[in-house]
């Protein structure tokens, strides 16, 4: 699988501990040296900056998608090439998935991953079909990754969807799994059917 473009999704904070931050920032050094574009949320502030300027440390390419709101409120990162206004958050996620070949989520408070749960649950039922990587800095997703079994044994989620999910704390080894992703069978009515 090419991958162009990552769409990156992660918080408006930078967090308590300054790894998220430093990793944040190398994130983005390290796609703009392997020529891997950033689709971001658009931000200035938080791991969002980080992320861009990392990338922009290094010549990358970087297109932020904001709402009008947040520019409004001067949340938009100064320096980014190519910057997408758009209407509502809803619309700017949206924007998001479609720019990027795969996603991967750093640390983030709600919004981050309410984003990521979307992005999963639109890879169960066929809506997109990309990778995920869950770039999980000092441990920041052990509890995430508890809930995942627990959803699994109590039967609400089937274990063949975490196969869209690479987690791990080495963004080298998320992009060579994005490279030999190849996508699941997606939930229908028949697939159902036969589950039963």
């Amino acid at each position: 699988m090419k991958i162009n473009n990552i769409t990156i999704f992660c918080g408006a904070n930078t967090g308590t501990d300054p790894i998220y931050e430093e990793s944040a920032y190398a994130l983005g050094q390290l796609l703009a040296e392997k020529e891997i574009g950033i689709i971001f949320g658009g931000g200035a502030v938080g791991l969002m900056g980080a992320v861009a300027d990392g990338a922009l440390s290094k010549g990358g390419t970087v297109t932020g998608v904001i709402p009008q709101f947040l520019v409004d409120r001067e949340m938009a990162h100064p320096e980014v090439q190519h910057m997408e206004v758009v209407e509502s958050m809803h619309e700017r996620k949206a924007r998001m998935e479609t720019l990027g070949d795969a996603i991967i989520t750093l640390p983030g408070g709600a919004g981050t991953m309410e984003e990521f749960f979307e992005m999963f649950t639109w890879g169960q039922i066929g809506l997109q079909k990309k990778p995920i990587g869950l770039l999980d800095v000092n441990n920041f997703f052990d509890a995430l990754t508890g809930l995942f079994e627990k959803l699994i044994e109590e039967g609400f989620l089937d274990e063949k969807y975490m196969g869209q999910l690479f987690i791990g704390d080495d963004a080298n080894e998320i992009l060579k799994s994005f490279e030999v992703y190849k996508p699941i069978e997606t939930r229908t009515y028949e697939t159902e059917k036969r589950r039963r």
